[in-house]
């Protein structure tokens, strides 16, 4: 009897045993299932997170741009009228200590006169041969300059006489019309979006750097910075020219390189190279083509960009001359002359003024009064409040457009 409890008591424990090893062999088994499962999740998760974006998968994506852009951009070169040479700039080698220069010297010599000359680049815009490039490259209408384009294309390579149908000084823009007789379809290069444009980004420059014989130079960096302002002695009036809000990059730019286009990774032109920084390296500027965008079309159509303008020459004020003037502070900007014939000259302003208010804005800084006149179109009737003599006077000053030379 005892055996037969006995017997009933193993079998009971060994069926328990069987029990208790399949729920552990069901639980290792989820367990084993999961530790399969989620290093596989956490992976994917991994690989979605930890990959910077890549730009392109083409290797050659900038021989590709280049490729395409190259045909649209060409190389411009100017001449203007031969200019006399003054009797006291002699063609002959002057001597250093001045001795022989009288006895050896020819009142009557022929002067030879001076042909300037100048070359850059541009970019076609339109397939009817609409270019895009620097004003100081080409200069304005009506010098009677001889502009010559290079196009090199197959079947359309060879050199193209080109008429400036719109230029800007203060933008330093201008447009050519390709001569195109034979009603050729140009190849162009589409425009971008520089207000989209990131700091770090891919930037390609084509150009024909030092002349012809460098034609199509291709060079690549990125957009260093947006918003830089530069000044560049204006080698025709010698006083220096502002340029605000241009592109910095370091893609490698040089003197020929003007008027030529700043592409970004999608192939679009995002600026219009203009300058180089005259003391570094891989410092270059652009225009950026939202501003050539915006003028465009006025360009095209009038030959210019109208500009809103009172005409005065101006300064900021220092503490010094706050201090002369009797100022109760250094708020406001000195008119120091007012230009003939213009809004100002009409309106009564007068060496000596000085500008506190334009409409309900205070005016602390020269750029607080181009700020202000920026917002008005020509026609505009402004209200400017200035201190004449310890006496404070409002005066209404119709906006006229800049004239062509001052700009």
């Amino acid at each position: 009897m005892q055996s037969q409890k006995r017997i009933v008591k193993v079998l009971a424990l060994v069926g328990v045993l069987l029990v208790f090893s399949g729920v552990v062999a069901h639980l290792s088994s989820t367990t084993t299932l999961i530790a399969e499962e989620a290093p596989q999740v956490a992976m994917e998760n991994a690989v979605q997170t930890s990959i910077a974006p890549m730009l392109v998968d083409n290797p050659y994506v900038i021989a590709d741009i280049a490729e395409i852009a190259s045909p649209a951009t060409v190389f411009i070169a100017v001449e203007w009228p031969a200019a006399e040479v003054a009797p006291n700039e002699r063609s002959v080698p002057r001597d250093p200590f001045g001795i022989f220069d009288y006895w050896f010297s020819d009142p009557f010599m022929n002067r030879q006169p001076s042909q300037k000359r100048s070359a850059g680049t541009g970019f076609i815009i339109h397939e009817s041969g609409i270019i895009l490039t620097n004003q100081h490259v080409v200069g304005n209408r009506g010098e009677n300059q001889d502009i010559t384009v290079v196009v090199d294309v197959p079947g359309l390579d060879k050199e193209y006489k080109a008429e400036i149908i719109g230029a800007d000084f203060s933008l330093d823009l201008a447009v050519l019309q390709l001569i195109n007789e034979d009603d050729h379809a140009f190849p162009t290069v589409p425009l971008g979006d520089s207000d989209e444009t990131r700091i770090g980004e891919w930037t390609i420059a084509i150009g024909n750097p030092y002349g012809e014989a460098l034609h199509h130079t291709v060079t690549v960096g990125v957009l260093s910075a947006k918003g830089r302002e530069i000044n560049i002695m204006n080698q025709s009036t010698g006083r220096p020219v502002t340029y605000k809000n241009l592109m910095q990059t370091d893609a490698a730019i040089n003197s020929g390189n003007s008027g030529g286009p700043l592409l970004n990774i999608k192939g679009e032109v995002i600026g219009i190279n203009t300058a180089v920084h005259s003391q570094g390296q891989g410092i270059g500027f652009a225009i950026p083509i939202n501003v050539a965008k915006d003028v465009l079309d006025e360009l095209i159509t009038t030959g210019g960009v109208s500009q809103a303008w009172i005409g005065i020459y101006q300064q900021n004020l220092t503490e010094s001359t706050a201090n002369q003037l009797r100022l109760p502070d250094n708020k406001g900007v000195l008119v120091l002359d007012v230009i003939q014939d213009s809004p100002a000259a009409e309106a009564g302003l007068q060496p000596w003024d000085v500008i506190r208010r334009i409409g309900d804005q205070d005016i602390f800084s020269i750029d607080d009064v181009a700020a202000v006149i920026s917002q008005h179109e020509i026609g505009d009737e402004i209200l400017i409040t200035i201190m004449r003599q310890d006496e404070m006077l409002l005066i209404p000053v119709t906006l006229g457009n800049r004239p062509d030379h001052l700009r």
